[in-house]
């Protein structure tokens, strides 16, 4: 496969007993990456943010634009061992977790498997993995709709329409 970039997301939520808090865990996933042979192209800031589900713990977030030969499952796969070496263990959906990457986007448009879908299906409504991807990628264009990555972020900062309508109407 030729050459293609990638938008990496990076989130962390757990100590981790080498690197420590999780924003200095997306330092190091950053520099794992790019020991695996993966041009790291450009790394958005990283953001805390408040996890969705159950886990109480804040994440740290960001994202990572990279180019790589690796096709899409070859790169997933890549990233989930990159996730166990640091100790990331399977568990409850949505729970704590040390290291979390996924693939939010990809160069050559869509890639749809059993087990991944690229664009990552939440990627437009989630504003920890927007926010960071816009920042990084921000004329990227989504292939559902056309929007770039920037008019996806502006669209989740926007102050939502209050629906007035009477109840029972």
């Amino acid at each position: 496969m030729a050459t293609a970039s990638y938008v990496i997301g990076i989130g962390s939520n757990r100590r981790h007993g080498r690197h420590g808090a999780p924003a200095r865990i997306v330092a190091a996933a950053v520099g794992a990456i790019a020991a695996q042979g993966l041009t790291v192209v450009r790394c958005s800031r990283t953001r805390r943010g408040p996890a969705l589900g159950p886990s109480a713990r804040d994440f740290a977030n960001a994202a990572l634009l990279v180019d790589s030969a690796l096709p899409p499952l070859a790169l997933l796969a890549l990233l989930k061992r990159i996730e166990r070496d640091f100790g990331r263990r399977r568990g409850r959906r949505w729970g704590a977790r040390v290291l979390d990457l996924d693939i939010l986007a990809w160069s050559l448009g869509r890639w749809q498997s059993r087990t991944l879908v690229v664009p990552h299906a939440a990627l437009a409504d989630r504003r920890f993995a927007i926010g960071p991807a816009a920042e990084i990628a921000p004329d990227w264009r989504h292939p559902r709709d056309g929007r770039t990555l920037r008019q996806l972020a502006a669209r989740l900062r926007a102050p939502r329409p209050v629906d007035r309508t009477p109840r029972g109407s």
